[in-house]
């Protein structure tokens, strides 16, 4: 007999509740950018607004690829599933970057003040993980997960 009075969940729901966290990352940058765009454009003017939305946009896919980088590595290193290029894995890893200072640099020319909003939305997926994080915590108080 237990002390507890919630039953604890059962193990496979809790292995399905963390294997989902990586699609509920990605919803949660996709509502941050949203929110948070139109904050910066109401509260700082549209050029903000635009840095933001294109940091955010640039974070997504840095994300995305981070993501199919390290799974791609994942099976060449344990050679289970579709083989991937080691050349593709390194040109989608220099890529994410040369991506953020071709922004940056069009960015900097044109509208320096957006810079600021570039930078802030370069760190939407920490808002993210930290939305995670949160809901997470919530779902090991009530749920017991």
């Amino acid at each position: 007999m237990s002390n507890s009075p919630i039953p604890a969940a059962p193990p496979d729901s809790s292995e399905n509740f963390y294997l989902s966290a990586l699609p509920r990352i990605r919803n949660f940058m996709l509502v941050l950018a949203l929110v948070c765009t139109l904050a910066a454009w109401v509260l700082f003017g549209l050029r903000a607004g635009a840095g933001f939305l294109v940091g955010s946009v640039i974070s997504y896919l840095n994300f995305h690829w981070l993501k199919s980088g390290v799974s791609g590595l994942a099976d060449r290193v344990t050679n289970s599933g579709k083989p991937q290029s080691g050349k593709g894995i390194v040109a989608r890893f220099l890529l994410r970057y040369g991506l953020l200072g071709v922004a940056a640099y069009a960015i900097l020319t044109s509208f320096p003040a957006s810079l600021r909003g570039l930078f802030a939305g370069l760190f939407l997926p920490v808002g993210a993980i930290a939305c995670e994080a949160v809901y997470e915590l919530y779902a090991a108080l009530s749920r017991r997960i």
